[in-house]
């Protein structure tokens, strides 16, 4: 196999670890490059400058996309800013390769029907990247509320927030995508993957409301700040679903919790545990997974990526489902924007 990584930032380098601990030297590794820089960035995310990025993972650099994909690479991992994700996968679905886009698929849907329409043209394989999907609390809070232990469900609160400062140490916060709305940043974007897995577990959005902006002293040029209510369709009947994201909660923050009837569901992803409350509002069950290392997850995913390359089927998050994860995320910003009740179809 060959595989031609794009941008190799944090998560690239992630990416391009777990690609040679999974297939060592069975997969040949191409890097289109535009900062070049050499730098290691290591698992914990800090600078090793005495590594050499390009010779410790046995890459053949090049510098422009098209003498990349002259190469003929089988895969291609999106991982630069996401406001150039869509013309590099573009490219890349024209020469033939699968691909593994990072989240969130883009900072606009410009390009993605044509996008849609290539792959299911070529028959390509696109996963996005969502690692949440395969953790082993959010597939337990899957299951209790696809087996209804929870009865009618009355209400889902679910928040994340993380000091932006503390993300990514190696670099000035300023400078990172994260920041900056030119590279497709701030806290809806970035924090995209509650949008993916709520709108896995209780449907498609009919509508939502969100306040938020830069309300904060971080020097950056996004949303720092939003609070959205999405009104989803679950059982026959609306169902509230309330996000909140932010850029500054010290210590960090992500949980979900879902009331029902007859009990209620706290997922609390620092913790790693699911907690289950009966109608008493005493405990019924506690789930764990003490041992899980963050890295696992993105294990997984590359992993089922792999394979669903191999089989050629459908992965869990596909395209069309990373477009409707970006729809919810963009409605958000439009609703900030204008202070409407966004509508969804």
């Amino acid at each position: 196999m060959k595989i031609l990584m794009v941008g190799l930032g944090g998560i690239g380098q992630r990416h391009l670890r777990n690609l040679r601990m999974l297939l060592g030297d069975d997969v040949e590794i191409l890097a289109y490059r535009v900062r070049k820089l050499s730098r290691v960035i290591t698992p914990t995310l800090q600078i090793d400058d005495d590594r050499n990025v390009e010779r410790e993972y046995k890459l053949r650099v090049f510098g422009d996309l098209e003498s990349a994909l002259a190469e003929n690479p089988d895969v291609a991992f999106i991982c630069n800013p996401s406001s150039l994700h869509i013309p590099v996968a573009s490219a890349c679905v024209r020469a033939g390769c699968d691909l593994f886009v990072e989240k969130p698929l883009a900072d606009g849907l410009s390009g993605l029907p044509e996008l849609q329409a290539l792959v299911e043209k070529q028959g390509r394989i696109v996963m996005v990247g969502y690692q949440l999907r395969f953790h082993p609390c959010f597939l337990r809070m899957q299951e209790i509320v696809r087996k209804g232990l929870l009865g009618n469900l009355l209400g889902v609160r679910s928040s994340v927030g993380e000091y932006l400062p503390g993300w990514h140490r190696y670099e000035d916060y300023r400078q990172g995508y994260a920041a900056r709305a030119d590279l497709g940043g701030g806290v809806i974007l970035s924090q995209i993957h509650e949008f993916d897995y709520l709108y896995s577990l209780f449907g498609k959005a009919k509508r939502l409301f969100s306040i938020g902006g830069h309300w904060s002293s971080l020097e950056i040029d996004v949303e720092d700040v939003a609070s959205t209510l999405m009104q989803c369709e679950f059982s026959g009947r609306p169902l509230p679903v309330h996000l909140q994201q932010d850029y500054l909660q010290r210590p960090p923050q992500r949980q979900c919790e879902v009331i029902g009837d007859v009990g209620k569901a706290i997922l609390d992803f620092p913790a790693l545990s699911v907690t289950l409350y009966g109608a008493e509002g005493t405990v019924a069950d506690r789930f764990t997974c003490e041992q899980l290392g963050r890295n696992q997850l993105f294990i997984l995913e590359i992993q089922h990526f792999l394979d669903c390359v191999k089989t050629r089927s459908k992965p869990v998050v596909d395209l069309g489902e990373g477009m409707w994860s970006l729809k919810l995320a963009l409605a958000a910003k439009e609703s900030i924007a204008t202070g409407r009740v966004v509508g969804l179809s």
